[in-house]
């Protein structure tokens, strides 16, 4: 399974790069809206510097017809480096231009995926990733969990090299449903992350561990002793 950030903001791509085993990062226009009127190309060249060439970042193109799209694919490209994975809507124009980028040798991620059928026309496309949106797939009465698991079945069955990306997630929970429906990665929010490690449990453990050494070693670490 492949670990993104669902994030544009410098600290929190820094912080988790350096704790967990981040695979890449996401983005798309209301992720960029957050960080506020920054240098755009500026700023994706400091996530690039930042989680470095091993990792994939993605970019989602904000023009909407055709050449518009291609444009924008083309000046990400300029700007960051040819390694971006160009994020285009699953929808009938954006699957033209998937069609003309995977001509041209692009990394594609097909993004706001709803429905099964987006999903099995991305595969079909040659789409390196395709995004379903779990939590607003759910919250339109759309079982995503199953759209997930019709979709890793389709890649194993036409033996595809596409990759799920499941997004769009309002608890851990849901990420864990998505993993096990079969998706290869799943990019999530620093909210999210931050709720894996909330649950009390966890620090009373820690706690009751440091107590308990703490009663026979005091203030000594295990580096400490003699």
């Amino acid at each position: 399974m492949e670990l993104l950030l669902d994030t544009a903001n410098l600290e929190q791509i820094q912080k988790y790069v350096n704790t967990l085993p981040i695979d890449g990062v996401t983005s798309n226009p209301s992720i960029i809206k957050k960080e506020g009127k920054i240098d755009f190309f500026e700023h994706l060249r400091q996530i690039r510097q930042i989680i470095g060439k091993n990792r994939t970042l993605h970019v989602q193109v904000v023009a909407t017809d055709y050449e518009g799209m291609l444009a924008d694919a083309q000046r990400i490209l300029k700007e960051v480096d040819d390694q971006v994975y160009i994020k285009v809507p699953s929808n009938e124009v954006g699957f033209k231009v998937m069609k003309e980028l995977k001509r041209q040798g692009i990394h594609i991620t097909a993004t706001a995926i709803y429905t099964e059928f987006q999903g099995l026309l991305a595969i079909h496309a040659g789409a390196d990733y395709l995004a379903p949106y779990y939590n607003r797939m759910e919250n339109l009465n759309i079982e995503a969990s199953l759209v997930i698991q019709n979709l890793a079945a389709e890649i194993k069955r036409v033996h595809s090299d596409s990759k799920i990306l499941a997004a769009s997630f309002k608890n851990v929970s849901q990420v864990l449903q998505a993993i096990n429906q079969g998706t290869q990665a799943v990019t999530i929010g620093p909210d999210v992350v931050a709720q894996a490690f909330s649950m009390p449990s966890i620090q009373k453990a820690i706690d009751d561990f440091s107590q308990d050494w703490e009663s026979i070693y005091q203030d000594s670490y295990i580096h400490d002793l003699s």
